[in-house]
């Protein structure tokens, strides 16, 4: 199978390795408008050529977009303009107003909105690792508003990818995502903030940073260029998460305030339930495999 990935960084590259890998693709063309990262892909095999945008929707079956959220709305309409039968599915983090901006396109149904829930804090085609999106989960989104066929193709991708399949609108989708990616994000580029602004004046504060600092801003790494437009496009699911968010916040700042210990006592034994709830995930993924 001929496909053509446009956006040749983490996702992009990611997907090529592994769809090369598993024989899912015969031959892989890039696009990308940074023609640093074009040639990277090229010097790492990650593609077997560049093109413009135009011959590599020409010449593939299955078209990948994996740029940010803001470009995606903008080229996704361009790219059903010039397809015919091929496939169209995009990485995006953010559904909904994707989905709204190709409603009435003619070729609808070409396109299968799609999101991998995998990745890292790290950018580029140096970036792209195999097995990125092995027994993660991927989502397929209003799949009833695509031809049965494209549906089928692309969840044969993701199957070569080894991932779990699940479907939802895409309403549910921004919902979800909000909360458990989104607002982790944001959780992490001001706590960076925070850090640093005091940093100003404790220059030995790094010094101390334990490997649960490290952990919990390692997200604060990544891409502006990829969050600042998921973060607008999904703006109202993302204030919901965020103001609960803050409503904790300050909870635990009462608490800390008016020196109530066994409230806060009781908040963090019941944040304590997340392990059970990602152990069962582990375990559910685990089992997966196997079958």
């Amino acid at each position: 199978m001929k496909i053509s990935i446009i956006g040749l960084g983490l996702i992009g590259g990611s997907i090529a390795i592994d769809l090369r890998e598993k024989k899912f693709a015969s031959h892989i063309i890039g696009v990308d408008n940074n023609t640093e990262h074009a040639a990277i892909a090229l010097q790492r095999n990650l593609v077997d050529q560049i093109s413009s945008l135009e011959f590599a929707v020409k010449n593939s079956e299955l078209i990948i977009i994996a740029i940010p959220v803001d470009a995606i709305i903008n080229l996704l309409p361009q790219i059903l303009d010039i397809a015919t039968t091929q496939v169209v599915t995009d990485m995006g983090s953010a559904k909904e107003k994707i989905i709204e901006a190709i409603k009435d396109h003619p070729k609808r149904k070409n396109y299968v909105a799609s999101h991998p829930m995998s990745g890292t804090e790290n950018s580029g085609p140096l970036a792209a690792i195999p097995n990125l999106f092995d027994k993660k989960c991927a989502i397929i989104c209003n799949a009833e508003d695509s031809d049965i066929k494209a549906v089928e193709l692309v969840k044969k991708m993701y199957h070569a990818l080894n991932m779990v399949i699940t479907e939802m609108d895409s309403s549910s989708h921004d919902m979800h995502v909000a909360y458990v990616s989104h607002i982790s994000h944001i959780s992490s580029f001001a706590l960076a903030l925070t850090v640093m602004d005091i940093e100003n004046d404790e220059k030995n504060i790094f010094n101390l940073a334990s490997g649960g600092f490290e952990s919990t801003v390692r997200l604060a790494k990544s891409s502006p260029e990829m969050w600042v437009p998921i973060f607008m496009q999904n703006s109202n699911n993302v204030l919901k998460a965020l103001n609960n968010y803050i409503d904790k916040l300050q909870e635990l700042k009462i608490c800390i305030k008016e020196k109530k210990y066994n409230e806060m006592f009781d908040m963090i034994k019941k944040s304590n339930k997340i392990k059970n709830i990602l152990k069962t995930k582990s375990l559910n993924s685990i089992l997966w495999k196997q079958n």
